[in-house]
């Protein structure tokens, strides 16, 4: 069991949070630089042809350079062994990231040094809130024109409601970016603009009081600069590590992923201040990684059709306890029975690793059969528990959808089902139909596209999409109701789900009040159940 312990000990898993376009892919390739996982930003070791950036795979993301699904990137770096899950940031895809964050033990948020917090980051803030996760910050791009400091301060502050405790503190930005002050040192670590960061460089560490750092400085830069520090000294939260592990205070780091000045500091720092894999909650109690000794773990994600050669389905697992070997058995709550864990592999984006074995901490990809569903626990223990489920977010939007080519059926139901099984999607029929009529619901527009596009590149079937009106969708609660005899109102769609659970669609808020006051004893929810 040490062995095993030692393994989880070395472990540290957290999330990247960002708005799009604060940096957040970028970031993420410069830490896999500095693991020696890729030899040059943008592209996987031995592939210099692609030079896409490594975490984004689907091919969506490639046409429109953003982030729509999580991937999940391993790599060793000063001892540990560090899982980073990469979020999209755009907000359509927040369930996902949702999802991603609850595998997570703690999260780097992202930030625009010229733009401050904007409206995402808020949204996926409030997610690591309520899981109470440590949250470390990276404000990025500090070789432009940023803010003031004190203000990008105040607005993490202000909008996130998280006290903020500054590690390093930047010499101007822009062409006037000199490089960082090391609170704690008392060092000025110098910027040099490295080649747009396909090396990972060199960084000049220089005792502020020492002469030479004048040569570095203007002189205005050096009085601001010591200006800024005695405030700093006076007005900031002090460093309190328990605050930071209980996710109330925020280290602050600046940098620039993208010539790779403050990366590796962020990175040393970072893994000083988390913490091995932590305890989860399961229905008996909590399981800590440090005394279970039996492997268990529970599905975050599912992603169809990674390898188009293939047409094959991965489960995405948070091992959360024990030992992982290759080919093991073990037991499937949810389903009842002992599943045979075959291929499992460890992803740099779409570049797959078969493993033989994986710890508590670790998150591995299992060939999915078509058995697994997000929020499922596996284990080996012969005291069987679950996982906390994951909830369902409520879609926002929906569309009728229809095929063009009805002869492609076969194609179109099976490339639906499938997506659907990811969690990116929700589908629906009409109530006393059979699957003639299928309605799909989202949390953001931007799904539509990319069910439209997977449709056609992964199953060749082309579709129309028929945007309906609905805004509210609730779950009946008790199903005994009688769905003929409801009275609703005439925005009101009653429609069911795939399990033939019946569900109600709203256009107004004000109809689900009116409908509740008609039928006597009705329940609704907001939240799916998996």
């Amino acid at each position: 069991m040490s062995n095993i312990t030692d393994e989880i000990r070395k472990r540290r898993t957290f999330a990247i949070i960002s708005h799009p376009d604060a940096g957040k892919t970028t970031l993420t390739e410069k830490f896999l630089l500095y693991g020696g996982a890729i030899n040059q930003a943008g592209s996987v070791k031995g592939k210099a042809t692609a030079k896409h950036a490594v975490s984004d795979w689907m091919e969506i993301e490639k046409e429109r350079g953003i982030s729509v699904t999580s991937s999940v990137l391993q790599f060793n770096y000063g001892g540990y062994c560090i899982n980073i899950l990469d979020t999209p940031g755009h907000q359509d895809f927040s369930e996902d990231t949702y999802r991603t964050l609850m595998a997570a033990d703690s999260a780097v948020m992202v930030i625009d040094a010229s733009k401050g917090v904007e409206a995402q980051t808020r949204k996926l803030f409030k997610v690591c809130v309520m899981r109470r996760i440590p949250i470390f910050t990276f404000i990025n791009k500090m070789d432009r024109e940023a803010m003031d400091t004190f203000e990008l301060l105040d607005d993490i502050e202000k909008e996130l409601g998280i006290a903020t405790c500054p590690v390093n503190w930047p010499i101007g930005s822009g062409k006037a970016f000199r490089g960082v002050y090391d609170r704690n040192e008392k060092e000025i670590e110098l910027f040099f603009d490295t080649k747009k960061g396909t090396t990972t460089g060199e960084v000049k560490k220089i005792a502020l009081d020492d002469p030479q750092a004048d040569s570095y400085m203007d002189a205005d830069q050096k009085e601001q600069l010591l200006g800024e520090i005695e405030l700093l000294d006076g007005a900031s939260a002090e460093f309190d590590q328990e605050l930071v592990s209980k996710g109330e205070l925020s280290p602050v780091f600046f940098g620039s992923a993208l010539t790779n000045f403050g990366v590796e500091t962020f990175l040393q720092h970072f893994l000083k201040m988390t913490t091995s894999p932590l305890p989860r909650k399961s229905d008996k109690g909590e399981i800590d990684p440090m005394k279970e000794k039996d492997f268990s773990a529970f599905v975050f994600k599912i992603q169809a059709n990674m390898n188009k050669a293939h047409r094959d389905r991965i489960a995405f697992m948070r091992i959360c306890s024990g030992e992982f070997d290759a080919g093991m058995d073990a037991f499937h709550i949810q389903g009842q029975k002992k599943v045979r864990l075959s291929q499992p592999q460890q992803m740099m984006a779409s570049e797959r690793k078969m493993i033989e074995k994986a710890y508590g901490g670790d998150i591995i990809g299992i060939f999915d059969p078509g058995i697994f569903s997000i929020g499922d626990t596996i284990t080996t223990s012969p005291e069987k528990f679950a996982y906390e489920g994951i909830p369902t977010f409520a879609p926002e939007h929906f569309a009728r959808v229809r095929q063009v080519d009805t002869m492609k059926r076969k194609q179109f139901i099976k490339g639906i089902n499938q997506i659907a099984q990811e969690g990116a999607i929700q589908i629906f029929q009409e109530f006393n139909t059979g699957m003639e009529e299928i309605i799909v619901g989202v949390v953001g527009v931007l799904q539509f596209d990319v069910l439209k596009y997977r449709l056609k590149n992964e199953y060749n079937v082309d579709i129309i999409l028929e945007n309906l009106p609905y805004e509210h969708i609730r779950w009946i609660e008790n199903e005994e109701i009688d769905m003929d005899r409801l009275s609703g109102t005439s925005d009101m769609k009653k429609i069911k789900d795939l399990k033939g659970r019946p569900l109600l669609l709203f256009v107004h808020e004000w109809s689900i009040r009116m409908t509740l006051e008609r039928n006597e004893g009705l329940k609704l929810s907001e939240f799916g159940r998996s």
